[in-house]
């Protein structure tokens, strides 16, 4: 059954982003896609739909595999950021002297009790 549809689940307080997932599909902006999102350790949306190749032959499937290229660099990002927004990590901090310039690096931010 190679006919690009949408499969998975969703909560209903998710409905918009079966909505652009499927105009992502039928755009043309994606060939197939999966996507998934927990909130609070529960599965809240887990949809997979389209091809899996450009000629459209194979759909996509639960457990169709992807290269991901650099998605680690987005979520070590977004990661440092959290913890900076907590202040934990202070971007504007430098390494320790070493007799030689030291590009910025980030180390944590002691905290004391208050």
């Amino acid at each position: 059954m190679a006919d690009g549809s949408i499969h998975g689940s969703l909560q209903d307080r998710f409905a918009a982003v079966r909505g652009v997932f499927e105009h992502n599909l039928t755009s043309g902006a994606d060939v197939g896609a999966s996507f998934c999102a927990t909130l609070e350790g529960e599965t809240v949306v887990d949809l997979w739909g389209g091809y899996a190749d450009e000629e459209k032959t194979r759909p996509w499937e639960r457990d169709t595999i992807v290269n991901v290229y650099s998605t680690t660099k987005t979520m070590t990002a977004l990661t440092a950021l959290l913890i900076a927004d907590r202040g934990e990590l202070d971007f504007d901090a430098r390494s320790p002297s070493t007799g030689r310039s030291s590009p910025p690096t980030a180390r944590p931010i002691s905290r004391s009790a208050t």
